[in-house]
């Protein structure tokens, strides 16, 4: 059974898992799909992983596959689990925070399959700093 979707007036949007049965990776990546997306990451991010204030230059995706994080927008802050798929704007301002001790993992997605970003803050905890931490043994 499909719940109503929550809409933002920012435009953001919230799909619960509507499937009776735990999501992983590869329903997560089949429901993305569904709304007509291409991933272009699966991510896992650390607890208490923070991700500077960024906007996406097309309209992005995530499709979560476990754990619990927060998006942090002007309108006010939407936390997503497994199984949820949040659709951001693009343009549309946010920071990310896991705000436990869990690790987040989610597929990352644009309608191109590109991911295109405009910094906002410092870009920590950009996929570009992470990376770099992990290829000098700091992640």
């Amino acid at each position: 059974m499909h719940k109503p979707a929550q809409k933002l007036p920012n435009g953001v949007t919230v799909h619960k898992w509507p499937h009776p049965r735990d999501p992983d990776a590869e329903s997560v990546a089949e429901e993305m799909q569904r709304f007509g997306f291409k991933s272009y990451d699966l991510q896992t991010v650390p607890a208490w992983f923070h991700r500077s204030r960024h906007a996406h230059d097309e309209e992005e995706i995530r499709g979560a596959v476990n754990g619990v994080i927060t998006f942090h927008f002007d309108e006010g802050p939407v936390t997503i689990e497994a199984g949820d798929i949040l659709i951001i704007p693009a343009g549309v301002a946010h920071e990310v925070i896991t705000h436990n001790s869990r690790t987040f993992s989610a597929y990352k997605g644009s309608r191109s399959g590109v991911r295109s970003v405009t910094e906002h803050g410092d870009g920590h905890g950009s996929v570009e700093e992470l990376a770099a931490k992990a290829a000098e043994g700091r992640a």
